[in-house]
């Protein structure tokens, strides 16, 4: 019901609850999640973090947020293969020192979360060309 309403989630409560901040397990919160393809801008590797997909609207290449990588090794050889192949210049109006970019038409699977514009909760599950095999 909730995901057929396009919503992003919903709160549940036991009924005797009240509400506290921090974490509980009175008051649950079930996400609903979809999947988008967006051009990848760049990824973002700085020593010591995660890695980060940059991505874009498809055609206009507006930035819409970023993605974790799958941590798959597979799924993260692959995707630095394509960036290296694909090595390109920043969006006009980027600058991240510690984004490896890339040319445009690098189309991307996301997983995020539904009802947003921008993308929230975002993993990169690979590319429009792969065979799905996730």
């Amino acid at each position: 019901m909730v995901d057929q309403a396009g919503l992003e989630g919903m709160v549940s409560k036991r009924r005797d609850s009240k509400y506290r901040s921090g974490p509980s397990t009175n008051w649950l919160k079930a996400k609903c999640y979809t999947i988008g393809e967006f051009e990848l801008l760049g990824v973002e590797r700085e020593a010591g973090k995660p890695a980060f997909a940059l991505m874009g609207e498809i055609g206009t290449r507006k930035y819409v947020g970023s993605a974790f990588i799958n941590p798959s090794r597979a799924i993260r050889e692959r995707l630095w293969k394509r960036v290296q192949e694909h090595a390109g210049t920043p969006p006009k109006g980027m600058k991240r020192p510690a984004t490896q970019w890339v040319k445009p038409g690098l189309i991307g699977r996301v997983k995020h979360l539904r009802g947003e514009e921008d993308l929230r909760h975002a993993s990169l599950l690979g590319f429009g060309d792969e065979d799905q095999d996730h």
